[in-house]
């Protein structure tokens, strides 16, 4: 996972310690996001990887854990913009 993935991605994850690393398989909801927050996650992806995920991947299994959205959001064509 990149840093500019996991900066985005911790601000939602109210339960995520400011010190505890992000791992791959952390579960999301575990940590904190819920339904509405995906959304906002979603626009704050847009906005800072460059990326839209269509809308046949917002779906909860991508959203799972880390590295499911992580996969994502590569599939999505953040891959260019973060290995620039």
């Amino acid at each position: 996972m990149d840093k500019a993935f996991t900066d985005t991605l911790r601000p939602h994850l109210r339960y995520l310690q400011p010190d505890q690393p992000l791992q791959p398989a952390d579960r999301l909801r575990d940590l904190g996001l819920n339904s509405m927050q995906a959304i906002d996650l979603v626009f704050d992806i847009e906005d800072n990887l460059g990326v839209q995920l269509p809308d046949d991947q917002l779906t909860d299994a991508n959203f799972e854990t880390a590295a499911t959205l992580w996969a994502a959001v590569q599939a999505a064509g953040a891959d260019e913009l973060v290995n620039r």
